[in-house]
């Protein structure tokens, strides 16, 4: 276990440290300067009165996490299994639904240790590790893990390099046994392949998932789907067991065909009613308005940021021209399921990036519904950006 270093927090950032505020910004201590990464963190004040245990890890959030609000709190494995049972209990339900074996099981500052998930995949389980000094950790949270759990086997992702980044090692596993790959794992009935030991990705981002029930359940019968930004193709997978008439799946990463054709397969969908396009989105956008193709559904579920050749793609700066690409090929009385993962704005931002678009685009809309992040991807009320999904359903109305 790393040895306990003692930082001074500055004055203005202290009331929110002791009211449980769990990100540890860079900004918020006054010096850094003797801190390795992995460092057990005594937070105090100028004179030295205790405020919160955390430990130094550097991510794109910030630069630790707060780990107790208690002195005398030892920060070993019993500690970690405590966190990860009382998580455990917390997704007793989904442990027993038969229909769904894949979901997450500990998510980060939500169930009290910020840097780390935990997702479960049949009896298999996947640690991601978001910082080097969480990763220091990972002696007492692998011990803590496998007295808390039966399991199969434990793989892990590591997503750092110093720069936050996806950090490839030769394998992904860590112990047990090996899994099949693809494990064939179900949510709400539906299968999808995933990889474990295969790079960053899995194969499916398990916080869509009741946005993915709402398409399949009440939207997509007998409708045409447009699926932007499609990875493996989840969404369209849906939209084919809903009764859609066709999906049109569009990603510029080759590997999408190859998965998204496996994802129909094991689901016995016919291949030849869907269209899978590996391609620039906005270069296929232009196509559609240029051949006068109209969609049902339309998904935009872009990532936070995204580069292509001739593209650059910020949700912050450019999610209401997407928006406004999207309408021009979205049918009279369609839906748009207008998604976002950025965690630098709001649902209300999110609403108001909706509003400019349509506003813009002289065409009328109604909300349908809206999601944020299901119960397994539980979150602070302390840490509201942890909160980071935001899914609205748009309905096109008449134009003005």
């Amino acid at each position: 276990m790393s040895r306990e270093i003692s930082i001074v927090i500055k004055p203005e950032y202290i009331k929110n440290y002791s009211n449980g505020h769990p990100l540890i910004s860079k900004e918020s201590v006054v010096d850094w300067s003797k801190v390795k990464e992995g460092s057990l963190l005594n937070l105090t004040n100028s004179k030295g009165k205790f405020i919160a245990q955390g430990y130094h890890g550097i991510q794109n959030k910030g630069y630790g996490w707060v780990l107790s609000l208690h002195k005398e709190e030892k920060i070993d494995v019993s500690y970690f299994a405590k966190k990860i049972v009382t998580a455990l209990k917390y997704r007793d339900e989904f442990f027993s639904d038969k229909h769904t074996t894949a979901f997450r099981v500990f998510n980060g500052e939500g169930d009290g240790i910020g840097g780390i998930t935990i997702d479960y995949f049949d009896g298999f389980f996947l640690i991601t590790w978001y910082s080097l000094g969480i990763y220091e950790f990972k002696d007492e949270i692998l011990k803590a893990l496998k007295q808390s759990v039966d399991y199969k086997g434990i793989y892990q992702k590591k997503r750092f390099d110093g720069k936050g980044k996806y950090l490839e090692d030769s394998s992904d596993f860590v112990c047990g046994k090996e899994a099949d790959a693809p494990i064939i794992v179900k949510e709400n009935g539906a299968s999808f392949a995933i990889y474990l030991d295969d790079g960053a990705m899995v194969g499916v981002f398990l916080d869509q998932k009741e946005v993915r029930k709402a398409i399949r359940d009440r939207y997509s019968k007998n409708k045409t789907m447009l699926n932007t930004f499609s990875y493996t193709g989840a969404f369209s997978i849906f939209g084919a067991l809903g009764g859609s008439k066709k999906t049109t799946s569009v990603d510029l990463a080759k590997r999408s065909l190859a998965k998204t054709r496996e994802h129909f397969k094991i689901n016995n969908i016919d291949l030849k009613s869907q269209d899978i396009i590996v391609e620039d989105v906005f270069h296929y956008f232009k196509y559609a308005v240029r051949k006068k193709l109209s969609f049902d559904i339309v998904v935009l579920d872009p990532p936070s940021f995204a580069r292509s050749k001739k593209h650059t793609f910020s949700a912050s700066k450019d999610y209401v021209n997407l928006l406004k690409e999207a309408v021009q090929i979205t049918a009279k009385d369609g839906i748009i399921v207008a998604s976002t993962n950025s965690a630098n704005f709001s649902m209300k931002t999110f609403k108001d990036f909706i509003s400019k678009a349509f506003k813009e685009s002289n065409t009328n809309y109604s909300i349908e519904e809206s999601y944020t992040l299901p119960k397994d991807f539980r979150v602070t009320p302390k840490f509201k950006e942890g909160d980071y999904l935001k899914v609205v359903f748009i309905r096109i109305c008449s134009s003005h």
